[in-house]
């Protein structure tokens, strides 16, 4: 079973902020800092040392790496609400914070499973998060997991993968900075009025003829996922999607889940006076396992 809710909202405008000044991130985070990488481990914990130890030190023959201390105490310094299901602006605040241009956020666990094919085994998963600091944006998502018999045979596999998978995050980088560097900065365009401000009263914001949840995704399911994510639309004024931003990511596929959701709806263009016009809303979505209540 699965939940999630939708709502329409005005951006804030810390999401104003976000989605125009690119640029201005360019020249916060510096040249000397623009290669480093800093890995984090939020909630960290005995199972996760191996793995991580091996991602990082294959990630480090690759990218030079910031110092564990110094970039978790910078992280903390920021002390982001949900880490792992963060804003774009958090995610330039924590990178300027630190001084990377990117940060790995890593999730780490140890779960029985029960199957009726086979006899119950062991998983040990790790979800990472690699998140860009000039936008703010999740880059990279991953979950790695590999199952045995036993709990300390599958978190050996676990950190058995780790090289290779640094070197799917290395290539990643490279292609991602390069689309970084070539981006051109969100076009201006309307946005919804406060209710209190007088332009409010002849303003209609983009709606769908019909809403379309997005799907809570089976491995948002299998950990139990509970998150936000946020999507900024761009509609013209002929109802077309021109753009799609998500500027809350959760991971776990349900920020592509809201994506696919929002391009099979049709929308209505929002009104000004009466005039259709090209309008940014920042769309809401909600997810929360809810599981299935025995019958009695």
């Amino acid at each position: 079973m699965r939940s999630n809710s939708f709502t329409i909202n005005r951006i804030p405008g810390a999401f104003r902020r976000v989605f125009g000044l690119y640029l201005a991130i360019f020249l916060v985070v510096t040249t000397a800092s623009a290669q480093r990488i800093a890995v984090l481990t939020p909630a960290d914990n005995d199972q996760s040392s191996s793995f991580v130890s091996d991602l990082k030190a294959s990630l480090g023959k690759k990218l030079p790496l910031l110092d564990d201390e110094l970039s978790f105490s910078a992280f903390r310094s920021v002390n982001p609400e949900t880490p792992f299901n963060m804003t774009m602006e958090t995610g330039m605040q924590i990178g300027e914070v630190i001084g990377c241009q990117y940060f790995v956020l890593i999730k780490t666990g140890t779960s029985r499973r029960f199957s009726l094919e086979k006899p119950p085994y062991f998983e040990a998963h790790a979800a990472v998060f690699v998140v860009s600091s000039r936008t703010g944006r999740l880059v990279f998502w991953r979950m790695q997991s590999l199952e045995a018999p036993e709990a300390k045979q599958s978190e050996a596999l676990l950190a058995a993968s780790a090289p290779l998978l640094a070197t799917e995050m290395a290539e990643k980088l490279k292609q991602v900075r390069v689309a970084e560097l070539a981006e051109n900065p969100a076009a201006r365009i309307e946005e919804i009025p406060a209710p209190d401000l007088p332009e409010a009263k002849n303003f209609r914001p983009p709606m769908p003829y019909k809403r379309i949840k997005p799907e809570y995704t089976t491995t948002a399911y299998l950990y139990s996922v509970t998150a936000t994510v946020d999507a900024l639309l761009d509609v013209d004024q002929n109802g077309n999607i021109l753009r799609i931003e998500i500027a809350r990511w959760a991971g776990y596929g349900l920020d592509e889940a809201v994506i696919e959701a929002i391009r099979k709806m049709n929308w209505r263009p929002g009104e000004k006076n009466g005039k259709t016009l090209p309008v940014r809303v920042l769309l809401r979505y909600n997810f929360k396992k809810i599981d299935k209540e025995p019958e009695r």
